[in-house]
């Protein structure tokens, strides 16, 4: 149990609703009644975002959420397999568990797995991913105005928007924060 007075943001905490985050939080003093702290939380298992209100020193539970480097394998019927680095065990998650970090996974990518009591609770991408584009239409010739993109697919399945000059067979790095084309690889 820590207080809320002591919390900071990117520690984890275990409330009667779940694992959350803490995104970022204000310690606030008015000039009439006690003092309180308000916390935007992430929720670990679904990636929502709460905003939540403590009293000043009330004890809340932090979770001690142990971070390890795993290597993606493959994905089969079970869900997604993953084998620790250092151990090499293997850990598989199921389709909701890897949410929308599943349109980035490349066999062989190594990611981070945040655990909690021995369970895989989501999955942290690198910041960037380079990926093979498998499908681009051709930029039409002539339509070349400022920051003209076009939708291609890439290896994974997911469709990102690139500028024109960018062909099938290309290998692009793309944002895993916000599905963004970042440049060529």
């Amino acid at each position: 149990m820590i207080s809320t007075n002591d919390v900071r943001p990117g520690m984890a905490l275990e409330l009667d609703d779940g694992l959350f985050s803490i995104v970022e939080y204000q310690h606030v003093k008015p000039g009439k009644g006690k003092a309180f702290v308000r916390m935007r939380l992430k929720k670990l298992e679904t990636g929502q975002v709460l905003d939540r209100t403590f009293r000043a020193d009330e004890d809340v539970r932090q979770a001690i959420i142990d971070r390890s480097d795993h290597q993606y394998l493959y994905a089969d019927d079970l869900g997604y397999h993953f084998m620790n680095l250092t151990d090499y065990g293997q850990v598989v998650l199921s389709g909701d568990d890897v949410g929308v970090a599943a349109g980035y996974l490349v066999d062989g990518m190594v990611v981070t797995l945040p655990m909690f009591a021995g369970t895989a609770i989501g999955v942290e991408l690198p910041a960037a991913v380079e990926l093979e584009v498998t499908y681009a239409e051709p930029g039409v010739r002539g339509d070349t105005r400022t920051g003209a993109t076009k939708g291609v697919t890439v290896e994974t399945g997911i469709e990102v928007q690139v500028p024109l000059f960018v062909e099938q067979g290309d290998r692009i790095k793309v944002d895993t924060r916000t599905g963004e084309y970042l440049t060529r690889a």
